[in-house]
């Protein structure tokens, strides 16, 4: 059975030491990082700071110019870009969750989620943190590596770590 585990973060520096702690733990392409985009606006313009597109074989690497630490984080999981959630604005999305969320935009961040199991309160829930400027990290795994996987973020700090399905 596959389970969802998510943490959130405050701060992007100790979201990617986390990051960088679930690869080498063998999380390599169950990691999905969700951000908003602080270097876009609303009409997608590019102010300066995070953009992101795809790169060539879904390694978000190629397609990230940044002067920030979320960028670096972006670039620890495949198959990321940016898209606009009504609402929300600008966000970064890398990993499976990139996909999730591309179909959803209408259904907000919540709605997305919904897919992976997780009821619609917590994901208004992880919405409105992601709304608030805070990284949303995210572990698809086996349930018997669900316990890894949220100890790894608790240990990084993150706040409200759930382990969903």
């Amino acid at each position: 059975m596959v389970k969802t585990v998510i943490g959130v973060f405050s701060n992007e520096r100790v979201a990617k030491e986390a990051v960088d702690d679930l690869r080498w733990a063998g999380f390599e392409k169950e990691i999905s990082i969700l951000a908003r985009d602080k270097g876009r606006q609303e009409g997608g313009a590019a102010e300066g700071g995070l953009t992101m597109g795809m790169g060539g074989e879904g390694d978000i690497g190629d397609g990230v110019t940044t002067g920030s630490v979320l960028g670096g984080l972006a670039g620890l999981a495949a198959g990321a870009g940016a898209l606009v959630i009504p609402g929300i604005g600008p966000l970064v999305a890398a990993g499976p969750i990139a996909g999730l969320l591309s179909g959803a935009a209408t259904g907000g961040v919540a709605g997305g989620l919904l897919d992976w199991g997780i009821p619609e309160a917590e994901g208004r829930r992880y919405e409105e943190d992601v709304r608030q400027g805070k990284i949303l990290v995210s572990v698809r795994c086996s349930g018997d590596r669900a316990d890894q996987a949220a100890t790894i973020l608790r240990n990084h700090g993150a706040e409200n770590v759930r382990t969903h399905g």
